[in-house]
């Protein structure tokens, strides 16, 4: 799967030829809207920062995070310009094909490639999303299901029966015997994947705006939770990069709305501007892409483990980037609604995600201290470091990487966790 790109805030409904967005059906609309979007994006960064400091102190192997490194962080904005890039050819070589108007002359021009030695596609634009349906589906509901999983075990009743279970998968014999996967659940786990089946049977269904956004809670919870920058150092460098590459493909080109239009998955959170109007049938939609969330949140949580290795008993630098991403995140829907054009987030949240806490820092006289913090030397000698830069904007494909890690040794699981966003 290629990765996903931070999708810049804008209106669903725009108009692909000049880019500029319907408003809502009235002006209360709007509001609630961009409120419910703003809402929804502290959440996730929120609940996935304090997550991620119990992520980096467990013991456990398997719920160890993956780390990103600086080398991961300058590669991540060329690799996902070029597959933004892929995702755009394929669906404007699709939506050529689908506007033809003759369905015999769509074919003599497949045959007349063919003729040629060129490869075409066998797959329709509907086919391909279903089978992206599919896919975060399966990856939907398993994150949604390590989501909800503390929770549950909370309210489930202690008296449970709670049985054991394990998948075991390996290759070679032997000494050369090694686990492909190794992992181990209950009956709690069972009833939270049950619980979010019928979520992913409805989103599949009906592909209704609020079953894509419990999937694209969880995947921007399970991101911020389990993907650890390195250092500050490797925080600026990610942001930096990708400060760059939001402002140029969606100001410089039509390629991000786009895609961002054709790309049927809960990558993004979406609500209605026209809610009061219409219902929960309403249809006119207010976006944020995932990698708006992620993407700083990963920066914030890095942030809330470095006020607590200061051992002061305050969070002064998570409190600080968390106003300065809801006064970015506000920023951005007041230019958006303002100039009725798709505004890439990233613009507005990392002078200020990185500028505020650096300002304190400075004037705390912890600058050095910041910037000389290790987040992963918290972590356990074994914790696994990344070969390649995983999907961030709800990062979905390192759910399945992380199931496929292999492991010399047996590792246990209390509890779900089939996701390394």
């Amino acid at each position: 799967m290629a990765e996903l790109e931070p999708a810049a805030l804008h209106n669903e409904t725009e108009a692909a030829g000049n880019g500029t967005g319907k408003l809502g059906s009235s002006l209360e609309g709007a509001a609630l809207a961009y409120g419910s979007l703003l809402a929804m994006a502290l959440l996730p960064i929120f609940f996935g920062a304090m997550r991620s400091v119990n992520c980096a102190r467990g013991k456990n192997s398997s719920d160890m995070p993956e780390t990103i490194t600086s080398r991961d962080a300058a590669r991540f904005p060329i690799i996902a310009s070029c597959t933004l890039f892929g995702l755009y050819i394929f669906f404007k070589k699709m939506q050529l094909l689908s506007s033809f108007p003759s369905r015999k002359y769509a074919q003599d021009l497949l045959e007349s490639h063919r003729s040629c030695g060129l490869q075409t596609s066998i797959f329709s634009q509907e086919y391909i999303n279903l089978l992206l349906s599919m896919y975060f589906f399966i990856l939907g509901v398993l994150a949604l299901a390590h989501t909800i999983s503390p929770a549950m075990n909370r309210i489930l009743p202690a008296n449970l029966p709670n049985k054991q279970y394990q998948l075991l998968f390996t290759q070679g014999s032997g000494e050369s015997k090694e686990d492909i996967l190794n992992y181990e659940f209950d009956t709690r786990d069972l009833i939270c994947l049950a619980m979010s089946t019928v979520v992913g049977v409805w989103y599949i269904l009906k592909k209704h705006w609020i079953a894509n956004n419990l999937f694209g809670l969880a995947f921007a919870l399970n991101g911020v939770e389990l993907l650890h920058l390195n250092n500050v150092s490797t925080g600026c460098i990610l942001l930096g990069g990708l400060f760059v590459y939001d402002i140029f493909w969606v100001f410089g080109t039509n390629v991000m709305v786009t895609v961002a239009k054709s790309f049927e998955a809960p990558i993004k959170l979406v609500f209605p501007q026209d809610l009061l109007e219409k219902g929960l049938e309403a249809n006119n939609f207010a976006m944020l892409g995932l990698g708006d969330i992620v993407i700083p949140g990963i920066f914030i949580a890095l942030l809330l483990r470095f006020d607590i290795s200061l051992k002061k008993n305050s969070h002064t630098y998570f409190y600080t980037s968390f106003v300065a991403y809801v006064f970015g995140l506000a920023l951005t829907i007041f230019v958006m609604h303002t100039f009725k054009h798709a505004q890439p987030a990233l613009l507005y949240l990392v002078p200020v995600c990185i500028g505020f806490p650096m300002f304190v820092a400075l004037l705390k006289g912890e600058l050095t201290e910041m910037f000389s913090y290790e987040s992963s030397a918290e972590l356990l000698p074994h914790t696994p470091r990344l070969s390649h830069f995983p999907v961030v904007s709800g990062s979905p494909a390192s759910l399945a990487e992380s199931m496929q890690q292999k492991s010399c040794s047996p590792r246990r699981r209390r509890h779900l966790n089939p996701s390394s966003m």
